[in-house]
């Protein structure tokens, strides 16, 4: 388990690229390199990842850590996971909080935004290659829902959830319906974390640290597919209802989730210590991740026992099919934003053409952006 544990330390610390791209290392690492996990088990997590709330990166290294350990061992490889990019994340910020200098953030960004892209996208297409292979309706479902996520530039649970039902009907469908037979893989956990939401809207009123717990707790409920999709949820609370950050703060608060390794959500972390100080870092960032928790470790013993079922496997097809056409939709809602000019396109697709090429590590060409970056956007 030590050495478990030592692996998602480590990919938390260089684990850049955004929650499909962090999926992507580890089915590279433990799937295919050390063979720690067969690809069933490690499909199982994408798949009951998509179905739960939360950032797809943190949910799977939670299932990863239940199936050594169950409860124990999720939480103890979520703290793993967590505890670099939360460190990393709260020194910019007490910084951040000092100097208010964004101009260095800024540049920062504008070079490694288009560079996280590109690695998202390769990484989106070798896990819909690994689920879909040449299953012609797992990729007919991917590319619905990566056109549907584009033209509606959020991503829709529903059709994570349709889709698994989908090929439920397909490949699988019950003689009879009753009601144990069910695929019912979200009743359980949606109960289970509305509690502690319900625990803290009762707090809300008695000052900033249940606020920002009550607040992140929603976040962290209600909040489908990758972590990414948090942001307009964020920028709506932490911006607009609580006034916690201007607009400008809340960007380079994104800006520190996406240019730092670890889950995108790592964005509660920034605007935590910003509303209440290191106090706030802690509780916006335990808020949450609690929800995402509850929603891996609560249906996980009955995942586990129903996992061979047919349907359940049809399932799991359906979903992750699902999830890597979300994300591929995803990297095009966001290029949109980033790729604003002749130099960022030149990152990107410098990028591309990179990683098809060689086989470097992601830290080394985020680096390249963040030069390039500096050289191309830096007020001299």
């Amino acid at each position: 388990m030590k050495v478990f544990l030592g692996y998602f330390l480590g990919l938390g610390a260089w684990g850049f690229g955004g929650p499909i791209a962090t999926v992507g290392y580890m089915q590279r690492d433990l799937v295919e390199r050390r063979k720690w996990l067969s690809p069933q088990d490690f499909l199982d997590g994408v798949a009951l990842g998509q179905a739960m709330p939360g950032p797809l990166a943190a949910q799977v290294v939670m299932w990863l850590g239940f199936l050594r350990a169950r409860s124990w061992g999720a939480l103890a490889a979520a703290i793993a996971f967590i505890a670099p990019s939360f460190v990393v994340v709260l020194a910019v910020a007490v910084a951040y909080g000092r100097y208010q200098g964004s101009s260095l953030v800024q540049a920062l960004f504008y070079g490694i935004a288009p560079a996280v892209m590109a690695i998202i996208a390769i990484a989106a297409y070798k896990l819909a290659r690994m689920t879909n292979r040449r299953d012609w309706r797992l990729w007919t479902i991917s590319v619905v829902l990566a056109v549907a996520t584009a033209w509606t530039g959020t991503e829709i649970a529903l059709l994570f959830l349709g889709s698994g039902f989908v090929m439920i009907l397909v490949d699988a469908p019950p003689r009879w319906f009753r009601r144990r037979d069910r695929p019912a893989l979200t009743i359980a956990p949606v109960a289970a974390i509305a509690w502690p939401v319900k625990a803290l809207a009762a707090a809300t009123g008695a000052g900033t640290l249940l606020t920002l717990a009550w607040f992140f707790a929603k976040a962290g409920a209600l909040t489908f597919g990758s972590g990414l999709a948090i942001v307009p949820f964020l920028r709506d609370g932490a911006v607009h209802q609580y006034h916690w950050l201007t607009d400008a703060q809340f960007l380079d608060a994104v800006a520190m989730g996406l240019i730092t390794p670890g889950p995108v959500v790592i964005t509660a972390t920034f605007v935590g210590y910003l509303a209440a100080g290191w106090q706030g870092a802690i509780v916006a960032t335990v808020a949450i991740f609690t929800p995402i928790f509850l929603g891996v470790v609560l249906p996980g013993p009955w995942f586990l026992r129903h996992r061979d079922n047919a349907q359940i496997q049809a399932f799991v097809k359906g979903a992750t099919a699902a999830a890597a056409g979300a994300i591929a939709g995803v990297v095009v809602v966001l290029s949109q934003q980033i790729v604003t000019d002749w130099a960022t396109a030149g990152i990107a697709v410098a990028t591309l053409a990179v990683l098809l090429r060689w086989k470097i590590k992601e830290p080394y060409v985020v680096a390249a952006g963040a030069i390039a970056g500096i050289i191309l956007h830096w007020p001299w």
